[in-house]
C-alpha cells in the first residue's frame, strides 16, 4: 500500500468531497481508519483519508502540517 496525499484549496476540497459523498466512498477522519464518515480539522484545515479502487490510500487536505 502506497500512501499519497494531496494539498487542496477548499473550494476543491468541498468539490472533492462531494463527489466522495456522492460515490458512497468509504472515507476516514484519520489515517488508521478508525473515524468512518468524519472529517479532520487537524492544523487548522480539514481533510480525509480513503482508498483508490486497488487499495492505495489517499489524502486530500486544506492546510500544511505543522
Amino acid at each position: 500500500m502506497q500512501h499519497y496525499a494531496f494539498l487542496v484549496d477548499d473550494q476543491s476540497f468541498d468539490e472533492i468531497y462531494a463527489r466522495i459523498l456522492q460515490d458512497g466512498i468509504e472515507h476516514w477522519a484519520d489515517p488508521q481508519m478508525t473515524l468512518p464518515g468524519r472529517i479532520n480539522t487537524n492544523h487548522g484545515g480539514r481533510g480525509i483519508y480513503f482508498l483508490d479502487p486497488t487499495g492505495h490510500g489517499l489524502e486530500i487536505f486544506t492546510r500544511p502540517y505543522g
